[in-house]
């Protein structure tokens, strides 16, 4: 049985300060020098990284990405002083397989966690914190992996994490320190607050001259959409509109497949979200708490003078349905289910307002870290960096991505679905239907997937094209 207590580690400063830091070595780091003052030669380390996720957040969740409703001043002073990827998508919307794609640069398939079935990152696949510890980094990880094990293998400088699922206001923790974990923990507390505080604390504490990277990875806007208390009052009386397909169930979702219309994904259905208003504004709550942690974390990277030296990234694992053909949730291969947000802000290799319209992926986080580290990104990633965008936004780059999601049968009732995105079509396969079903759209006229286009004879000889690629992609990601 876990102890119950109301987050006191009093413990973590004193051991941090008992265990120092050795210096890192310099050999071999390939790191830039400098000129000081004095004219005297200096060393300019590698740089730190935070790599900041939400859960569920879509791509509209910003209102730097003008959303009218959403105040997201700490998300959006990142894309403001770095560079804002206005088409970044995940190839698996799901939690734990955006999860294991951005610890290890692999396709779902590749990586092993396909689903949120308690999966493991397979036996000898490289992990990215692992890969900076080796040369030379301290790494930290707070809050949800939502990996078998909750990553309790690696050896973190510091974590603080828990398995499976969080419980808003009651979670039970492990908190580790030098690779040393202890048991879980019962906390009391907004659970996304804790781990950040968490993470502030071990910043402030830090005595080493290594560059760390520190995950902060929260738990909210995912349901049950809890909010913090001081937001229990947030959109009174603030009106939400409604998508304009949000009334398509009732017409059984003109031009989609069964697959789609069929699914147990639609609003009213379930107990803790009956209407949309409650789940836009709940949704949106969960976005503004993030971004306050987001905040406390800047701040305390500018109060420790780390902030321009610091990488930090802000993502989300997948975007979610508000609405959308009266539904709710992710896994279908939609737009508001596959886009995420995604911003860098490091002035060292970043122009301030830089904007990316390229198609970017999850997949791409891995080595865009070990880029900016200077150290060699494995062959074996499917990712690529996204540092020649910082500089040149017509730098040779990917077409098209291939998506896929295998969790059926599972929560929702969603069937597992794949399918080729280019920067103007997409084709969505339901392969394992009887008949096998298909949506076909053209985003350049129809950016809200509202005309299904499959079956219709001028597009015929474009979509065996597509169908013919995307088996090409799957074969090149060892697809399963």
């Amino acid at each position: 049985m876990s102890e119950d207590k109301t987050v006191s580690r009093h413990t973590r400063r004193d051991i941090l300060k008992m265990s120092g830091g050795a210096v890192a070595s310099l050999a071999g780091l390939n790191l830039s020098a400098s000129t000081s003052p004095g004219n005297q030669p200096s060393v300019r380390r590698r740089p730190n990284f935070v790599i900041f996720m939400t859960d569920g957040q879509r791509a509209d969740e910003l209102s730097i990405a003008g959303n009218t409703i959403l105040q997201t001043p700490h998300m959006d002073r990142i894309a403001q002083e770095g560079i804002r990827f206005e088409n970044a998508f995940v190839t698996n919307a799901l939690c734990a397989p955006t999860r294991g794609s951005l610890l290890t640069g692999l396709y779902a398939a590749r990586n092993g966690v396909i689903d949120n079935k308690d999966r493991a990152i397979r036996d000898g696949v490289a992990k990215l914190p692992e890969m900076l510890q080796q040369a030379g980094y301290e790494i930290a990880f707070l809050g949800k992996s939502h990996i078998k094990g909750s990553l309790r293998d690696t050896r973190w400088d510091y974590y603080l994490g828990y398995k499976g699922q969080a419980d808003y206001y009651h979670c039970s923790m492990a908190e580790g320190i030098n690779g040393v974990m202890g048991p879980d923990t019962r906390y009391t507390g907004y659970v996304d607050d804790l781990v950040t505080k968490a993470g502030v604390e071990w910043l402030e504490g830090r005595h080493s001259d290594k560059p760390f990277c520190l995950f902060l990875w929260l738990y909210s806007p995912h349901r049950p959409f809890y909010r913090p208390r001081h937001y229990a009052d947030m959109y009174n009386g603030v009106a939400i509109p409604k998508p304009a397909t949000f009334d398509d169930d009732l017409n059984n979702h003109p031009g989609k497949p069964h697959a789609f219309s069929e699914a147990d994904n639609k609003i009213g259905t379930f107990e803790d979200v009956r209407t949309l208003e409650s789940l836009v504004k709940d949704h949106y709550v969960g976005v503004v708490a993030s971004d306050d942690n987001l905040g406390r974390m800047l701040d305390v990277l500018s109060r420790t003078g780390q902030l321009d030296d610091t990488a930090v990234f802000t993502t989300s694992d997948h975007g979610f349905m508000l609405g959308e053909w009266h539904c709710m949730d992710k896994r279908v291969m939609h737009e508001p289910s596959i886009r995420i947000p995604l911003a860098i802000r490091y002035p060292a290799a970043i122009k301030p307002g830089t904007r990316s319209k390229r198609m970017v992926l999850e997949l791409d986080v891995p080595a865009t870290i070990l880029d900016l580290a200077g150290l060699p990104i494995p062959q074996a990633f499917q990712g690529h960096s996204l540092a020649p965008l910082f500089r040149n936004e017509d730098a040779p780059w990917r077409k098209d991505f291939l998506y896929e999601y295998y969790e059926y049968p599972g929560p929702h009732s969603v069937p597992k679905n794949r399918g080729i995105r280019t920067e103007r079509y997409k084709l969505i396969e339901y392969y394992e239907q009887a008949p096998v079903e298909y949506e076909f759209y053209d985003l350049l006229h129809d950016p809200q997937e509202i005309h299904n286009l499959y079956g219709a004879t001028q597009y015929a000889p474009l979509i065996q094209e597509l169908k013919l690629r995307m088996e090409t992609l799957r074969e090149q990601t060892r697809s399963v």
